[in-house]
């Protein structure tokens, strides 16, 4: 009985399961393109519908186990849709609805921070990375911000920088280095006037003693004008001798013993390297028979 009674509300629950499909309406397919569609509440149904897709898709794409290239399509999917959805946000403000495009979050790089997003083609948000993805071999570089490199000044960078104060003509202006200075100066003035104290009692000095001898000055006078004369008799004589061994120096050699022209030279030199080939590539019984026959046929080169 109970068994009759399991299959009788099985077939009740079929046949209500029938009439509720019967009474649904066909399930709407999103239209191909954003254009196509003519009412701003069904253009806001199919971004929501967009949304959630981009939902499910980037909480699977957080998963670093599913592999690079899986990895790829999910981004690749995730790109695509987000193109769609500025499709729809577009067709949202030409039916008179809001601008959902200003409240777009940004794109973030692994550690957090604002990135630009690279689009060459000036259409579109451009293509993103997300989650794991952003770890892909290639990509993590895209996120890394080259080394700021230090410009190099030019001179008219330098020069431009460069004003009176530089020079120190403003120095004097807050009163700071004058107070500095003044002791420093009093200093200084004082030593150079001792200095100069001291070096005229010297002078004076010494001409006291120049007058005291003056009264001996022409004997002085007569015995330093013969030891001049016998000092420059003196070199006189050591310079005549210099030119005389000079000139014995540059007398012309005389050769007693005749000496070899360049045609002989180069005879001997070529005989020489003749001797020098027979000694390192014939044997010693080729040389003795060579030298055998050069006798019988009386050759002496």
């Amino acid at each position: 009985m109970a068994r009759n009674e399991e299959k009788a509300q099985s077939m009740l629950n079929r046949f209500i399961a029938q009439k509720a499909e019967e009474k649904k309406k066909p399930k709407e397919r999103r239209p191909y393109l954003a254009s196509e569609c003519r009412d701003l509440a069904e253009a806001d149904k199919w971004r929501q519908q967009i949304l959630r897709e981009i939902g499910r898709k980037v909480a699977e794409i957080q998963n670093e186990g599913l592999g690079e290239h899986r990895l790829r399509d999910l981004n690749d999917e995730i790109n695509k849709l987000l193109r769609e959805k500025t499709h729809w946000e577009r067709r949202i403000v030409e039916l008179g609805g809001p601008n959902h495009a200003k409240h777009a979050p940004k794109m973030t790089d692994l550690d957090g921070n604002i990135v630009d997003v690279p689009n060459p083609s000036g259409r579109g948000p451009g293509y993103r990375y997300f989650g794991a993805a952003k770890k892909l071999p290639g990509v993590r570089e895209l996120f890394e911000k080259p080394p700021e490199l230090r410009k190099r000044r030019t001179r008219y960078d330098i020069y431009k920088r460069i004003d009176a104060s530089y020079y120190g003509y403003r120095d004097e202006e807050d009163g700071v280095l004058e107070k500095v200075e003044g002791p420093a100066e009093a200093k200084v003035r004082a030593e150079a006037e001792e200095e100069w104290r001291r070096v005229d009692e010297i002078r004076r000095e010494a001409r006291k003693g120049a007058k005291e001898v003056v009264t001996v000055g022409a004997a002085a006078r007569e015995v330093l004008f013969e030891e001049e004369e016998d000092v420059v008799e003196e070199e006189r004589k050591e310079r005549e001798r210099e030119e005389m061994e000079k000139k014995e120096k540059e007398r012309e050699f005389v050769v007693h013993v005749p000496l070899p022209d360049d045609k002989e030279i180069e005879r001997m030199v070529v005989e020489k390297k003749k001797m020098e080939l027979l000694s390192r590539y014939a044997s010693e019984g080729l040389i003795e028979e060579q030298s055998e026959a050069k006798d019988m046929l009386n050759i002496h080169r």
